[in-house]
């Protein structure tokens, strides 16, 4: 496996303009117990962002609090200088307290300081997607969005997305800066959040599933894939991301891992095609 393997995922540019390859690579899983601090093998987790590469990945999302920063320390280590094609996305604006704790602030002056120190450790002079990681209901939307847009109007951003939000706050972010992606929970078995990837879809938007494989569940020997990726000779995990690539063109998934064995496995679905009836019949199966 050492030809761009996620090239067979097809393409999106993020904002018009922000081409990157469909199936990327999420670097959650990079870190410690309750996405804090440092991994138990560091030298893999290098290993894993260096495979992703070299199997064509160019779009790796990351986020100031996974760690905090131990993603983005990894990423640097593993992958700086980077390739010219390589769009590192990040997040700002949910705080870290502790192992498992998660904490949205929105203050402009703390997602100013977050998004100076991501260029900071990841080594960049620009942010090419910076996504706004949670909506702080105790700050204005017009307020968080507003510092984000002078950002990028300092040349510190280039494209601005949102996370894990509804129809409506898209919109209402949309008043204050260019939204060009959003990043919420969605997955063959959880598929709340369809009515905003038909609008990413109706308006030109990235959608970037987060939780794409839904660990563990769908995976699972003798779970609801387990039949149907016998048939398809793929593994579970493989038909999940394919069945994504094939719901929406606006799909970018970004599964992540800490193995480079299934960092390649999962790459590997870029390559599953599914028809329409073997796509129906898995949407019925997990329906």
């Amino acid at each position: 496996m050492t030809e761009p393997v996620a090239a067979a995922s097809g393409e999106f540019a993020i904002g018009g303009d922000l081409t990157v390859r469909r199936l990327g690579y999420g670097t959650m899983q990079l870190t410690g117990e309750g996405v804090w601090g440092d991994p138990k093998d560091p030298d893999e987790a290098v290993r894993v962002l260096r495979r992703a590469i070299e199997l064509g990945v160019n779009f790796i999302d990351t986020a100031d609090a996974y760690g905090p920063f131990t993603a983005d320390l990894l990423l640097k280590k593993a992958l700086y200088p980077y390739a010219d094609d390589l769009v590192i996305a990040t997040k700002a604006g949910f705080a870290r307290t502790g192992p498992g704790q998660w904490v949205p602030i929105g203050r402009p002056e703390y997602l100013r300081q977050q998004v100076e120190l991501s260029l900071r450790h990841l080594g960049l002079e620009r942010i090419d997607l910076l996504q706004l990681h949670r909506i702080d209901a105790k700050v204005p939307v017009a307020e968080q969005l507003g510092e984000l847009a002078e950002l990028q109007q300092e040349g510190k951003i280039r494209h601005i997305g949102l996370s894990e939000v509804s129809v409506e706050q898209i919109e209402e972010a949309g008043k204050t800066a260019r939204i060009v992606s959003v990043q919420n929970l969605y997955n063959l078995a959880q598929r709340d959040a369809e009515p905003v990837l038909e609008y990413a879809e109706q308006n030109g938007l990235g959608f970037i599933p987060w939780f794409p494989l839904a660990t563990g569940g769908l995976a699972k020997a003798g779970g609801p894939l387990d039949q149907l990726a016998k048939e398809h000779d793929a593994s579970p995990s493989q038909l999940a991301l394919a069945w994504l690539l094939k719901r929406s063109p606006n799909m970018l998934p970004i599964p992540g891992t800490s193995s480079v064995a299934h960092v390649e496995d999962n790459i590997a679905a870029a390559k599953v095609e599914l028809t329409d009836e073997q796509f129906a019949r898995l949407t019925e199966a997990v329906g």
